[in-house]
């Protein structure tokens, strides 16, 4: 979101959606950034989002299943923020997939066609 000049779509499989709102990220951004959380903010999709609509179009892929999804991932704050800004991500909450590889593999064709889809031009 932040080099929306160079890229024409955007698409994650279970992405730490709020980084600057969870353990994991916390932990990283400070180790990468340093304990100022103005920093961070531009790290973080939510944090983005909510500073400025998303001119590119977006696809997340998530399982429900997944044991990182309520402490680490948050999809939902993602979506909240699209929302609000009037950002087009499309959340796909996939039951019965976790965090595993099987999930990815189940649904990278869809995400290969999505980004097809915005390079034919």
């Amino acid at each position: 979101m932040k080099n929306r000049e160079r890229y024409r779509s955007i698409s994650a499989f279970s992405p730490i959606s709020n980084p600057m709102n969870c353990p994991w990220g916390q932990k990283a951004l400070s180790h990468y950034l340093g304990n100022n959380t103005e920093d961070w903010k531009q790290y973080d999709s939510v944090e983005l989002l909510q500073a400025a609509q998303a001119t590119l179009p977006i696809l997340v892929d998530q399982g429900e299943d997944d044991g990182f999804l309520q402490e680490q991932l948050k999809p939902e704050l993602l979506l909240a923020a699209a929302e609000s800004s009037g950002s087009d991500v499309k959340l796909r909450m996939q039951p019965g997939y976790d965090h595993s590889y099987f999930f990815i593999q189940s649904f990278i064709d869809d995400h290969l066609r999505f980004h097809a889809g915005f390079l034919k031009d």
